[in-house]
C-alpha cells in the first residue's frame, strides 16, 4: 500500500526543449518585450510566404490564442494581439494544455483543414523555439485528386462566358483556362507585366514570392486586345489588367462571383467551376496533349514536381473512363448483331 506521492519511474516521453520551462531561443530574446505580431509578421515575410498563406497561419494561430484554458477570460482583440513576444511564449506554453484544447476544437474539420491548421500552429511554435508535442499528430487522409470540369462542362462554361453580359467574363475564364494562373496571380497582373508581341506575360512575386513566365494563346491576346478599350473607358485608378466598373482592382471574391454567375448560365452547380477549377482543366489539358510535368511545373509556377505529378493520376483515371466506355459500346455492338 502506497503512503506517499506516486513518483514516476519513466521519463516523459515529451520532453521540454528547455530543462527549466519555455524560454525563448537566442534569436528572439532581444525582441522578448515587442508585439509579437509585427516580429511574427517580419518571419513570414523573410521565408517569402504568400500573401494567402500569411493570412491562413494567422487565422489558425489568433484561433489557437484564443482558445481559453479552464478558468481563463475570453481574449479580446488587443490583448491577444497585443502580447509581447514573452507574454506569447508563456500563454502557449507546450504542456498547459492550450493546444490539446484547440485540436479537439478543430478535429470535426476536414482533414485537409485541420492539417492546414496545424501546420500554422507548428510554424509558430517553432519560431518560439519550442517543441511540437509528439503525440499531436496531422489525421490522415485520403490523397484527394483536383477537381476539373468534364469536356461537356466545359464547352457549357465557355458559351456562356462568350455570351455574358459583363466584357469580362469572356477575358476572365479564357485567360484562367489558357495560361493556368492562379486567381490571386490574376487580379494582381499589371499591363507592364505583359508582353502582347511575345504573347506572354511575367508573374511577379507569385506563390513563394517567386517569379516566372506564362503564355498566351492567340485567342487570350485577342481577348486582352478586345477588353482594353473598355478598361481604359472605366477609368482605372489602378495599374492592373483587370479592373472593376468603378475603376478599382479586382479582388479574388470577385472573379469567384463572376464564376457563380457564369456556372448559373452554363446550368452546371455553382461549386463546380472556380478559378482553381479551371487553372487544373488547364494542367490536364496540356498532360492529355503530351507536355511534359517539367514544362507543366513551370507553367503552373510548383515549386516541387511532385505537386505537379498529380494530374498524372487525373489522366490514368480519364484513361480507365474512356477504356470502360469503350469496352461498353464493344459490347453493346455484339449484343445487337
Amino acid at each position: 500500500m502506497r503512503t506517499g506521492p506516486y513518483v514516476a519511474k519513466h521519463q516523459a516521453v515529451q520532453q521540454r526543449l528547455y530543462s527549466d520551462g519555455p524560454e525563448l531561443p537566442p534569436r528572439l530574446v532581444h525582441r522578448s518585450h515587442l508585439p509579437w505580431l509585427g516580429c511574427y509578421q517580419t518571419q513570414l515575410n523573410s521565408e517569402g510566404k504568400s500573401v494567402n498563406t500569411q493570412k491562413a497561419y494567422k487565422l489558425a494561430i489568433r484561433h489557437l490564442i484564443e482558445t481559453p484554458l479552464p478558468g481563463e477570460n475570453i481574449l479580446s482583440i488587443d490583448e491577444r494581439d497585443g502580447m509581447t513576444v514573452e507574454e506569447l511564449l508563456q500563454h502557449l506554453e507546450p504542456f498547459n494544455g492550450r493546444l490539446d484544447l484547440w485540436v479537439q476544437s478543430i478535429s470535426d474539420r476536414a482533414a485537409s483543414t485541420v492539417k492546414a491548421r496545424l501546420a500554422a500552429a507548428n510554424h509558430l511554435m517553432n519560431w518560439l523555439g519550442q517543441k511540437w508535442p509528439e503525440h499531436l499528430v496531422r489525421p490522415r487522409g485520403g490523397k484527394r485528386l483536383p477537381r476539373t470540369l468534364t469536356r461537356r462542362e466545359l464547352s457549357l462554361v465557355k458559351e456562356a462566358a462568350r455570351w455574358s453580359e459583363d466584357p469580362v467574363a469572356h477575358l476572365i475564364v479564357t485567360i484562367l483556362l489558357e495560361t493556368g494562373l492562379r486567381v490571386s496571380e490574376l487580379c494582381d497582373l499589371k499591363l507592364e507585366d505583359i508582353d502582347i508581341s511575345d504573347r506572354s506575360a511575367r508573374v511577379v512575386a507569385g506563390k513563394g514570392d517567386k517569379d516566372r513566365l506564362v503564355l498566351f494563346t492567340e485567342e487570350t491576346v485577342g481577348r486582352i486586345t478586345a477588353w482594353l478599350p473598355i478598361r481604359e473607358s472605366r477609368e482605372p485608378a489602378c495599374d492592373q489588367l483587370l479592373i472593376t466598373l468603378s475603376g478599382g482592382q479586382f479582388q479574388a471574391r470577385t472573379i469567384q462571383r463572376q464564376m457563380d454567375r457564369i456556372a448559373d448560365q452554363a446550368g452546371i452547380p455553382r461549386g463546380r467551376l472556380t478559378p482553381h477549377v479551371l487553372r487544373h482543366n488547364f494542367a490536364t489539358g496540356l498532360l492529355e496533349r503530351g507536355a511534359d510535368l517539367v514544362s507543366i511545373q513551370r507553367l503552373l509556377g510548383h515549386a516541387s514536381i511532385a505537386t505537379t505529378r498529380v494530374y498524372l493520376e487525373i489522366s490514368d483515371q480519364t484513361l480507365r473512363e474512356v477504356y470502360r466506355r469503350a469496352q461498353s459500346h464493344s459490347t453493346i455492338q455484339e449484343d445487337d448483331s
